[in-house]
């Protein structure tokens, strides 16, 4: 197992060698349109070419310190009202918690944007954020999700090898991951398996062969501000530790509209409710920070939404249905690796 810091983690080639020959040959990626106009937030072809070889990358320093204030402050006042409503308030769906230690402990926030702070719009609609979901799913992007996941100090929990979701990979879908805290080897930093997004992966036979060091696996450590940029498909996860400090991390993901269109799980009034979002991020990014460099947003006529009167409404779009990913659990999609 490789240690990557924030400062080597975009020189990694290691692809992990445990995807095997089921995961040959499955991707059938497309080039993403190329953006209407080229600008210093977008990736640069190498971080591209990186995220499509190794299935994540990493952008040290990515969020604005003046932003990323606003977030940490924003993450105590979510957490802060999930405890309050508790684990078993009819009013707090949106706080997700679990038994770990014997103890009740909430560990996610759903549905940041409505929730009092406006910083989770402002960072949807950074040139930090949106920079790169256009680099990577065009011009025609939509904001699928949006979640703080945290890890309190002294709980070290495991997350288990998993693929977030299975998909046909006709188009990327990704997740932008911004910690608002170090992480830390040693601490549960995230684990990562290079190479292993072109298919799905037998998390359940990778914990058993291998537990956490299966070879080519990275471990990568991050600053607040960094961001982590993970294919949907990658193999991650991280060992249960003592001892660790708070971690806060903000994941929005990301998928084209012509790819929900065609594949689902949504339909077409879904996607325009949630691309409902961008307006909202995009004013109330510019209305924050009127100095700094505003994205352009060039979103195709076609899919552009009609925006309501009533702001409010526009900030939780429920999800009936979820694609499906890859975990040793329950609900996981089928695993079927082809014969040799």
């Amino acid at each position: 197992m490789i240690r990557v810091s924030r400062k080597n983690a975009r020189l990694s080639t290691m692809r992990s060698p445990f995807v095997r020959s089921y995961g040959e040959g499955m991707s059938t990626l497309t080039s993403t349109p190329a953006s209407v106009s080229t600008a210093p937030y977008h990736l640069t072809p190498e971080q591209i070419a990186h995220f499509d070889a190794h299935g994540y990358v990493v952008l040290p320093g990515r969020i604005p310190a003046d932003l990323l204030a606003r977030l940490q402050k924003a993450a105590d006042e979510w957490i802060a009202t999930g405890r309050a409503l508790g684990p078993d308030s009819p009013e707090g769906p949106d706080y997700q918690w679990a038994t770990r230690g014997g103890a009740r402990r909430m560990f996610r926030v759903d549905y940041l944007h409505g929730k009092g702070s406006p910083a989770s719009l402002e960072l949807l609609g950074s040139p930090a954020v949106l920079g790169i979901a256009e680099s990577l799913a065009g011009a025609d992007l939509v904001p699928t999700y949006e979640s703080l996941v945290f890890k309190d100090a002294g709980d070290g929990a495991a997350i288990d090898w998993h693929q977030d979701a299975v998909h046909p990979r006709t188009h990327r879908i990704f997740n932008v991951d911004v910690y608002l805290d170090a992480s830390r080897a040693g601490e549960g930093a995230l684990r990562v398996a290079p190479g292993s997004h072109l298919a799905p992966v037998d998390v359940c036979q990778l914990q058993d062969e291998y537990g956490w060091d299966a070879p080519g696996v990275v471990q990568v450590e991050l600053e607040p501000g960094d961001v982590l940029v993970h294919d949907v498909m990658v193999v991650h996860g991280s060992e249960a530790v003592t001892g660790n400090r708070l971690r806060r991390t903000i994941y929005y993901e990301f998928r084209a509209a012509e790819q929900i269109q065609a594949e689902g799980p949504w339909d077409a009034e879904w996607v325009d409710r949630r691309m409902r979002l961008l307006p909202l991020g995009l004013e109330a990014h510019a209305r924050r920070f009127p100095e700094q460099e505003q994205f352009r947003w060039n979103a195709s006529p076609q899919v552009r939404p009609e925006m309501s009167d009533d702001a409010e409404a526009e900030l939780r779009i429920a999800h009936l249905v979820h694609s499906p990913g890859s975990y040793c659990s329950a609900g996981s999609v089928p695993f079927t690796a082809d014969e040799d």
